[in-house]
Order: structure tokens, then sequence, then C-alpha cells
């Protein structure tokens, strides 16, 4: 057989695998990753040298399949072979490096005695003030406060329950989505992100399998929220309240160009879900065309406001920024949801308001300005 049937059939078998692990049969999943890194592992032996560029890719793909299929050691020692040719292109050798860290931290939660649902998410932040395996503590903190509420929002999504507008996730959604943060190889700065299984599984029942998805739901929302906010995100977020959130979520972890210039969130060994500037800017178009649509408003009355957001009484419907020492009072904040708007509070920010005759501001959007 050639490279490219051993490797079509190794697809065939990945995919077997992810629909296995949507069904809650991951016992299944772990057998079939494990035949389709083996049919990647002949696609590899059957491949001549001088092909770097798809040696390169074969070697990443067969060292995510071990590690899918939980054969730590063995995906270990293939990631240290394929370094070790000195043949892979730099894209490659970057790759194997961050699978090892990953492949690192699994063995480290085994000695742990912590179980984790299967995949992790590695989140890299890249450009501007970023330095190699160093960033503004503020800037993470911020960016790390908003995945975890993409991950409880995620869990809150498939465990359909209604849309929450106050307060952080119920005791239950904790337990069934616990994401935890661990370090991943410096290239720019990186962390990853893993969801600790439920301690008690018995009593959530109906939410066991739910909470296998966490990790590849998150995903497929961030991938379609920055991709196709307008046609993909809605077959899979079909609840309007829950599909505005996930966007200014999304819009949120988006840089501006200040601070830093992009932000890539993948699974290991998958293709990486990228925030620019330019998915920063199309997603708030749309997050605005979609409100102002609801509200029958003109796009030509928009005002916005730059400043520091003092306070916020979402209860009373309205929020405060400082403009240039005036505290200015911006009304109808509505359905605007705490964990997107709570960690701007002291921060700088910019407000989309209408503003009538009588010199009151109205909300339409509000975004970090970094």
């Amino acid at each position: 057989m050639s490279w490219v049937e051993f490797h079509n059939k190794s697809e065939t078998l990945a995919n077997e695998a992810e629909t296995a692990i949507k069904h809650g049969d991951l016992y299944k999943a772990e057998q079939l990753y494990a035949k389709a890194a083996d049919a990647e592992i002949e696609a590899l032996e059957s491949l001549e040298k001088t092909k770097t560029r798809t040696l390169g890719i074969t070697y990443v793909s067969a060292v995510s399949l071990r590690y899918k299929a939980k054969q730590f050691s063995l995906a270990e020692k293939l990631a240290y072979e394929g370094l070790s040719e000195g043949l892979l292109p730099g894209f490659s050798v970057t790759q194997l490096k961050e699978l090892l860290q990953t492949i690192w931290n699994e063995l480290e939660r085994q000695k742990a005695g912590i179980n984790f649902v299967p995949g992790q998410v590695i989140v890299a932040i890249k450009g501007g003030e970023i330095v190699r395996g160093g960033a503004p503590l503020d800037l993470i903190v911020e960016k790390v406060q908003v995945v975890q509420s993409l991950f409880y929002r995620t869990a809150e999504f498939l465990t359909n329950l209604p849309h929450r507008i106050h307060g952080g996730p119920s005791q239950d959604i904790r337990q069934i989505c616990r994401p935890w943060l661990f370090q991943a190889t410096p290239g720019s700065y990186q962390f990853a992100v893993a969801v600790q299984e439920p301690l008690q599984f018995g009593l959530f029942p109906s939410e066991k399998p739910k909470s296998y998805e966490v990790a590849s739901k998150f995903l497929q929302i961030l991938r379609a929220s920055t991709e196709e906010p307008d046609k993909g995100l809605p077959d899979i977020v079909p609840n309007i309240e829950y599909r505005k959130t996930f966007l200014k979520l999304t819009r949120n972890l988006a840089p501006t160009g200040k601070t830093y210039q992009s932000m890539e969130v993948q699974a290991a060994g998958d293709k990486p879900v990228i925030l620019m500037p330019s998915e920063r800017k199309t997603i708030g178009e749309v997050i605005r065309r979609q409100r102002d649509q609801e509200k029958g408003v003109s796009e030509q009355q928009e005002l916005a406001l730059t400043g520091i957001l003092r306070a916020i009484h979402l209860d009373k419907d309205w929020l405060e920024v400082t403009v240039d020492q005036e505290h200015i009072r911006v009304e109808g904040v509505g359905d605007t949801v705490d964990d997107e708007i709570g960690p701007m509070l002291n921060r700088p920010v910019i407000v989309q308001t209408l503003k009538d005759s009588r010199g009151h501001y109205y909300f339409r959007d509000i975004e970090p300005a970094e």
C-alpha cells in the first residue's frame, strides 16, 4: 500500500473515533485512535525521506493519534524519533514540541490521580508586547477569565440550561466542567486548558456524556464564531441568546492589535482557530448589526465612547464610563451578561452608543480597548 492509502485509512479510523466520542463510547474511541495511529505510522514507513513536508505532517498526525489513544509513552517516543530525524520543516518541529508538552502534562496528571476528559486546548498569544514565555499579567488574567466563561457557557448550552444573565455558573456545572490551567511549551505566551472529569458521575447521569463534549464543542463554537458568525454559528447554536453571548466572548478574546497581534486556540494536532484584529472587527460588526435589527436602529446614529468602565448595574439597566474625567451613564444595557462585562470593570473600554436630542446615551455594544 502507498502513503496515500495508509493515510486515508488512518483518517477514516480517526473519524470513526470522533463519532464514538460523540456517542460517549470513549473506550471504542481510544481503540480506533490506536488503529489510526498504526495506519499513520505505516504511512510514515512507506514515505521517502526526501519528502520532508509530508514527513513532518505525518509525524505530527501520528503522534497526535497516539496521544488521543492515551498511548502517551508511545506518543512521546515517536515525537522524539521525529525530532531526531533532523529533516523535518520548522512548523512540524514546533508542533511536535507542543505535543510533547501536552503529553508531559497528561503524564503528570496521571501521577496526581486526577482524571480529565480527552483532549486539552492550547491557547497561544503572540506579537505586540508578548515575549517568549512572558506576557502582561493583567492581559493573561483577563483572557483566562474569558476562556473559562466560554467553557462554562458551553457546558450550560450542552446541558440545555436556560441562558444565564446574572451570577456565575451553578455548582452542578462547575462539577461537570471544571477547567484547569497548565503550562505549555513557550513559543510566544501559551497555556493549556483541560477539563476535569466530574467527581461523582452518579449525581448527574444525563450530563455524563456531555462532559466529554465540552472541549470539542468549545472549539467548534469558537471556530464558527470566528469564521462563520452569520451562517455557521446559528447551525451549531440555534438559541439566539447563547449565540449572542458566544459571539461577544469570542470577540473579547480577539486582539485590537495594540497589546498583542493574534491568538491561536487549538486541540493537540488539530487546525488552530486564529483570532486577529480583522476577526474582532468582523464579529463586532455582526453583534451591532444584529442588535440594531432587533431595535430597528440606523447605523448612522452610532457614537463611540472610549474611557474607563467605572460602574455596572445590570438590574437597573445601566453602566457608567469615565471619558476625560466626565462620568457618562449609558442606559439600556439589556441582555449584556455578567461574565461578558465583569472582567472589563475599571479597565479601558469602547462603548458603542446612541445619543438622543436630550443628551441621553443608549447602549449598543461594549468591548475592551486594551
